[in-house]
C-alpha cells in the first residue's frame, strides 16, 4: 500500500496571485469612479423621491377634488331634499285645509233650542244644542235626540239665547273636519228661523 506521502509531486511550482500595484493615478482613478457611483446613486435616490413625493401631492390634490365634490354634491342634495319637502308640506297642509273646509252637506233641522255657550281653553267657539225631539238609544240607555253645533258668527249666538226653549230651524252645513279654531263640531250653523 501506498501513501500519500509516496505519490510524486509534480515538478511544477504552484502559481502565485500576481501582485498588483496601484499607482497614485489608478487611486485617484478609483477614488472618481467611487465618487461618481455616489453622486449617480444619490441623485437617482433624490429623483425617486421628489418623483414620489410629486405623486402622493398629486394623489392628495385628486383626493382632496374628489372629497370636495363629494361634498357639494351632498350638500346641493340635502338642500334640494330640504326645499322639495318644505314645499310639499306646504302644499300637503294647504290641501288638507281645503280637504277639512269643504263643505260636505247642507241643510235644515228642526226643533227646541236648549243651550248656547261660548267655550275652550285656548280658543273660544260658540257651541249649542238642539232637542229634536224623539228618543235615542245608545248601547243599553235611552237619550233625548240631540244634536251639536258650533257657530261662527256671534250676531246668531245672540239671536239664538234670544230663542232657548223655542222651536227653531237651523240651517247649517257640514265640513268634513273641524279645526280647533273653528268649533268642536263639523256643523256650523249659518242661518236661524223661529218656528
Amino acid at each position: 500500500m501506498s501513501s500519500e506521502k509516496d505519490i510524486p509531486k509534480s515538478d511544477k511550482p504552484t502559481p502565485k496571485t500576481p501582485e498588483v500595484k496601484t499607482t497614485d493615478a489608478d487611486k485617484n482613478f478609483i477614488s472618481k469612479g467611487l465618487d461618481n457611483a455616489k453622486e449617480s446613486i444619490s441623485s437617482s435616490i433624490e429623483s425617486t423621491k421628489d418623483s414620489i413625493s410629486k405623486e402622493i401631492t398629486e394623489t392628495k390634490e385628486s383626493i382632496s377634488k374628489t372629497v370636495d365634490s363629494g361634498v357639494k354634491k351632498t350638500k346641493s342634495f340635502f338642500r334640494k331634499v330640504l326645499i322639495y319637502s318644505s314645499i310639499l308640506l306646504v302644499l300637503a297642509g294647504i290641501g288638507y285645509m281645503l280637504w277639512a273646509n269643504w263643505t260636505y252637506s247642507e241643510g235644515t233641522r228642526t226643533g227646541y233650542m236648549m243651550k248656547i255657550s261660548k267655550k275652550g281653553y285656548v280658543f273660544k267657539t260658540y257651541e249649542g244644542q238642539l232637542n229634536l225631539g224623539g228618543l235615542q238609544e245608545d248601547n243599553s240607555s235611552v237619550l233625548g235626540n240631540v244634536w251639536s253645533f258650533s257657530l261662527k258668527e256671534d250676531y246668531l249666538s245672540k239671536k239664538l239665547e234670544e230663542m232657548e226653549g223655542k222651536k227653531v230651524q237651523l240651517r247649517y252645513k257640514e265640513i268634513n273636519k273641524a279645526m280647533p279654531w273653528q268649533g268642536e263640531t263639523n256643523y256650523y250653523v249659518y242661518d236661524v228661523v223661529e218656528k
